[in-house]
C-alpha cells in the first residue's frame, strides 16, 4: 500500500494526516515532509495515524527524529492514535513514554493550551 501525506494548519498546529503503511520504502518521504515543515518555520507539530495501517521500526525511527529536531526550536510534537495494534507497538518500544499520545486531533491541539509540551 501506498503512502499518503496531508497537512493541514489548525490555529498555531501544523497537522499531518498520515495514511497508509508507514515502513522502510515509504518512510523516507514520511521523513522529508517532516524535516520539510520544520525547516519551514512549523513548531507545533501534530501527526495524526490515525489511516495508518502499518507502522514499523523504520517509522518509529522518523518520528522519533522529527520531535528531536524540534525540541531545541521549543516545538512541540503530538501523535494522534487510537489503533490499538499501533499503540501497542509504541507500548511495547516504549516510546508512549517519549511521545504524547492522543485519540483525537482536537485534544492534541488542547495539549498545548494546558501547557503540556514534548
Amino acid at each position: 500500500m501506498d503512502l499518503s501525506l496531508t497537512t493541514r494548519t489548525i490555529g498555531e498546529h501544523t497537522v499531518l494526516e498520515v495514511g497508509g503503511e508507514v515502513d522502510v520504502y515509504t518512510a523516507p518521504r514520511l521523513r522529508e515532509r517532516l524535516v520539510e515543515l520544520i525547516d519551514g518555520g512549523a513548531r507545533a507539530i501534530v501527526v495524526d495515524l490515525g489511516r495508518v495501517d502499518f507502522l514499523d521500526s523504520t517509522g518509529l525511527g522518523v518520528l522519533v527524529g522529527a520531535l528531536k529536531r524540534l525540541r531545541p526550536v521549543g516545538g512541540s510534537f503530538r501523535l494522534v492514535c487510537d489503533k490499538e495494534p499501533l499503540l501497542k507497538i509504541f507500548r511495547i518500544t516504549a516510546l508512549d513514554q517519549v511521545f504524547p499520545i492522543v485519540a483525537t486531533v482536537d485534544a492534541a491541539i488542547g495539549a498545548d493550551s494546558s501547557g503540556a509540551d514534548a
